[in-house]
C-alpha cells in the first residue's frame, strides 16, 4: 500500500466499551454522526471519515488498511449501508481484532438482491421522482469540475434517503463534514461489485469468528431477509433483528429508534 495520510476520526462518549462506527456511501463522511452520537452515551465510539478520492483509485484494501490504523483491537464495529459491508471484508482481514460485528441496513451481495433493490425503490418514486433521478444523472454525467460532481451526488443521495426512510427524524450530519465525494464512491463501488463478480465476497466471510448482528428495517428497500439468507451460507451463526415500520437508518426513525437502539446496546454491552 502506498504511503498515506492517516484518515480523520471523530470521537463521541468517554466511558464504556470501544466501538467503531463506519457510515455508508461509499463517499458520505459524517452521514453516520447520529448513530454515533446516539451511541456516545453507553461507548467509547469513534467515527472515522472515509480516504476520499486521490492519485490512485480507492478500493475496499485500502479502505481496509485505513481502518487498520485508527480501529482499536477489541472494537465492535457497526457498520451502516455501505459501511456494513467494510465491516465484514475488515473482519475477515483483521479477526483477531473485532471484539464483533453489527449490520444496519447492509448493502447488497448479488445482482438479485440489487434487482430487489431497484424495484422496490423504483416503486418508492414514482413518476416525479424518477424523472427528478434522470435530470441528476445527466447532470452528473456532463459534470466537468469535482465539486459539481459531489454538489450533485449530494442531491442524488438526499432523494434517494427521502424514499428508503418509513417515519424518518431529523438526523443531521455533522456540520463541518466535506460534501459526498462523487469519484471516491465510483471508486469504491466498482471494486465492491469486481469483488463480488471474481466470487470473493461473500465467499470470503466464511472466515469470520467475530460474532455477527444483522439489524434491519421492514421498510428498507434493501432486502433485509434475503442478505440475511445469503450472508448465513458463509456466517450461519449471523443473528438478524427486523424492525417494522423502519426504514433504511434505523436510528432516524420514529418508531424504531428506541428498540433499536435497546437491541444495539445490549449487543455491544454483552
Amino acid at each position: 500500500m502506498r504511503d498515506l495520510p492517516p484518515i480523520e476520526v471523530r470521537r463521541h462518549g468517554t466511558a464504556g466499551p470501544e466501538v467503531v462506527v463506519l457510515h455508508g456511501g461509499p463517499g458520505a463522511p459524517g452521514a453516520a454522526a447520529g448513530l454515533a452520537r446516539a451511541l456516545a452515551p453507553h461507548a467509547r465510539v469513534l467515527e472515522p471519515w472515509q480516504r476520499r478520492a486521490g492519485a490512485a483509485p480507492l478500493t475496499v484494501a485500502q479502505h481496509v488498511t485505513d481502518l487498520r490504523e485508527v480501529a482499536p483491537a477489541g472494537a465492535t464495529l457497526v457498520g451502516h449501508s455501505w459501511g456494513a459491508m467494510l465491516a465484514l471484508s475488515y473482519a475477515v482481514e483483521h479477526g483477531d481484532r473485532v471484539a464483533s460485528v453489527v449490520l444496519v441496513g447492509c448493502g447488497t451481495y448479488d445482482e438479485a438482491t440489487r434487482a430487489i433493490y431497484r424495484r422496490r425503490i423504483d416503486e418508492r418514486r414514482g413518476p416525479e421522482g424518477r424523472a427528478r433521478l434522470d435530470d441528476l444523472r445527466r447532470r452528473l454525467a456532463a459534470a466537468a469540475g469535482p465539486s459539481s460532481k459531489d454538489a450533485l451526488l449530494a442531491e442524488i443521495g438526499d432523494l434517494a434517503d427521502r424514499v428508503m426512510a418509513y417515519d424518518p427524524v431529523p438526523d443531521p450530519v455533522s456540520p463541518d463534514a466535506p460534501p459526498p465525494d462523487a469519484r471516491g464512491h465510483d471508486e469504491t463501488w466498482n471494486d465492491v461489485l469486481c469483488r463480488q463478480a471474481e466470487g470473493l465476497e461473500p465467499a470470503a466471510f466464511a472466515a469470520i469468528r467475530a460474532p455477527v448482528l444483522m439489524l434491519h428495517g421492514d421498510d428498507d428497500p434493501h432486502p433485509g431477509p434475503e442478505t440475511r439468507d445469503l450472508l448465513r451460507r458463509y456466517i450461519p451463526t449471523l443473528e438478524y433483528v427486523g424492525f417494522p415500520r423502519c426504514g433504511h437508518t434505523p436510528w432516524a426513525e420514529r418508531h424504531a429508534r428506541d428498540p433499536f437502539l435497546s437491541a444495539l446496546s445490549a449487543w455491544i454491552a454483552s
